[in-house]
């Protein structure tokens, strides 16, 4: 069985260009000819990032599981229908507000109700409430000019052109929010997209959240973000998840009147923590939530 050679044996026969022995010799002197980088500071000189002040978030029981909110970081709170979400965000507006902070309620899908705020003990001088709407969108003046013209499709064409352009709740509440953490003042700001639908959370791009973060790394901001799932992804700080007692046993069924009357038995788990001082106790907590206003 005979082979047959890879290469001609001519190639093999050619010289081969070869590197001058002097070449590194000169690298390293034109290396060491520039100036040299005091700015650059080795891995193990480099400081640890101080810990971020915790505040309070007005309950005890997840003061004691994660010390607190921290401020410039955003925490998210996620969980399904009634399991403590609107509790929990009354109780950080209050105690926020209390304080005499300026607080922001970005409300995406106009589920806040004054009422049980007020119940809550929410300080309604120190807070700035941003409802998101989608109006129907006014006839478009190209469109106007058309109209009684008899081109009903080509009028059609422009509103249908026209409406797209107009912002859904999300892309309201995006924009205000970036707006509200670049004029900064704020001590709390609170995204409510906890009646938003999974799908729509979702495709909120990664680059608002990260824009979001940069714009109060440096401030005593804090950004509390309510969901139905995770959506912030590796922007959170702190990451909480809520549910009932009830749902390990039952998830498809609702809480019932009773519970919903009296209170509900909340527990809550820290999903990610990206704080350096790191709760040394369990990863759950357990509190009650009383109902401030039904029907």
């Amino acid at each position: 069985m005979s082979s047959f050679p890879l290469f001609p044996t001519e190639a093999v026969r050619r010289p081969v260009a070869s590197v001058a022995s002097n070449l590194p010799v000169r690298v390293f002197d034109r290396l060491s000819a520039l100036p040299k980088l005091a700015e650059v500071t080795p891995a193990s000189r480099l400081t640890v990032r101080p810990a971020p002040e915790m505040i309070t978030s007005g309950v005890r029981e997840i003061d004691a599981l994660t010390g607190g909110l921290p401020r410039g970081c955003l925490t998210e709170v996620c969980g399904p229908v009634s399991s403590g979400r609107t509790s929990l965000q009354l109780a950080v507006l209050a105690a926020a507000t209390q304080r005499q902070e300026a607080c922001a309620l970005v409300d995406v899908s106009d589920a806040f109700d004054p009422a049980s705020a007020a119940m809550a003990a929410v300080n309604f001088e120190s807070l700035l409430w941003i409802r998101c709407k989608t109006n129907p969108p006014p006839r478009h003046p190209s469109t106007a000019l058309r109209a009684g013209s008899g081109t009903e499709k080509t009028n059609q064409k422009h509103e249908d052109l026209y409406r797209r352009r107009m912002e859904t709740p999300v892309e309201q509440a995006l924009r205000v929010t970036d707006l509200l953490l670049q004029s900064g003042g704020f001590g709390l700001v609170i995204i409510d997209l906890g009646d938003v639908s999974l799908k729509i959370a979702r495709r909120i791009p990664l680059t608002s959240w990260f824009r979001f973060q940069r714009a109060i790394e440096h401030t005593p901001t804090v950004l509390f973000v309510v969901t139905q799932a995770p959506s912030a992804q590796t922007c959170a700080a702190l990451l909480l998840k809520l549910s009932t007692f009830r749902s390990k046993l039952s998830a498809l069924k609702a809480p019932s009147h009773t519970e919903l009357l009296h209170d509900l038995q909340i527990e809550t788990e820290i999903l990610c923590s990206r704080i350096a001082r790191k709760p040394a106790q369990s990863a759950t907590a357990a509190f009650s939530t009383k109902t401030v206003r039904t029907g």
